[in-house]
């Protein structure tokens, strides 16, 4: 079964420097039957605008990855790391008992774009991770990366919780075919351009719930640049 969710209808957030489209249930926007997608508790499409950004702020018990779409991000956190990163690179940290971090887009004239995504853990109190790692285009490039696995699997970013997050930049007419084990559910969105998942139609900014599906089979109408998340169901 897919369930397509139309960018036009997610709640839109406008705070003057930061404009956001919330996939779930998340600060001013309160809906108790859109609060999760299994492990999946936030997906946010975050627009920062020049000279601003989140201030030094606490997260406990939440693993938080951070995609850049465009523009560039400044992170900064209490166990001492800072990092600028850029499009196509990932940011991801496993806040356990408790860590403080600031997100800036210091560029005097960009936008920062990005998709900032928080998985529930296994349970609470796990250890604090942070890392963030680069990849070449070509690496994803009408293929998919694997971006994020648990500590078992084969991704450069590893979690606490069992779920793999794939990203792809398909040119138009490419092809790709995921199989989906039994028991297994995916979250889909559309970041750029746009795509027929499995004969729905979808475009930048909308999002499928996939649930009792053999296979995802993605063609690109228009330079799909697409991210998934897989989890048990």
């Amino acid at each position: 079964m897919i369930v397509k969710i139309d960018k036009d209808k997610m709640f839109v957030s406008n705070q003057g420097w930061l404009e956001s489209r919330f996939h779930f249930s998340f600060a001013e926007y309160r809906d108790f039957h859109n609060m999760n997608f299994g492990v999946l508790r936030v997906l946010n499409d975050d627009i920062v605008h020049p000279e601003s950004g989140f201030p030094m702020h606490p997260h406990r018990d939440m693993e938080i990855i951070s995609y850049i779409v465009d523009g560039e991000i400044t992170h900064k956190d209490s166990m001492g790391n800072e990092r600028t990163l850029g499009r196509g690179e990932v940011q991801y940290m496993s806040a356990g008992d408790g860590v403080y971090h600031s997100e800036y887009n210091n560029h005097k004239t960009d936008d920062l774009r990005l998709l900032q995504i928080w998985i529930m853990p296994p349970r609470k109190g796990l250890d604090a991770l942070y890392g963030d790692v680069s990849y070449e285009v070509q690496e994803r490039k009408n293929r998919l990366l694997h971006i994020v696995s648990d500590k078992a699997g084969d991704a450069k970013v590893k979690i606490h919780q069992d779920v793999n997050i794939y990203v792809s930049e398909l040119d138009n007419a490419e092809r790709i075919d995921f199989p989906i084990k039994e028991g297994r559910q995916i979250y889909y969105v559309q970041i750029e351009g746009s795509a027929e998942v499995n004969g729905v139609h979808v475009t930048h900014g909308d999002a499928l719930k996939i649930t009792d599906e053999k296979s995802l089979k993605i063609k690109a109408v228009d330079s799909a640049h697409f991210l998934f998340i897989e989890m048990q169901q």
